[in-house]
């Protein structure tokens, strides 16, 4: 399978440190116009979460009858 793709890529540049190179430049162009994720937030405890939300949560909850 990879070969086959390969060989069906066009290479551009007749060297292969050219080509290398060309998509190390299109690597960069589309980080600095797409931006990319630092992967999943490291931080899953939430601190904000008390028993004051929990109540106030289960209440909306039993009133909206979720």
């Amino acid at each position: 399978m990879v070969k086959g793709k390969v060989e069906e890529a066009e290479w551009k540049f007749p060297d292969v440190n050219e080509h290398l190179q060309e998509m190390k430049n299109m690597m960069e162009t589309a980080q600095v116009t797409c931006g990319f994720s630092k992967g999943p937030c490291r931080h899953t405890e939430t601190w904000w979460w008390n028993e004051k939300v929990a109540e106030a949560v289960r209440e909306k909850k039993k009133k909206y009858g979720n």
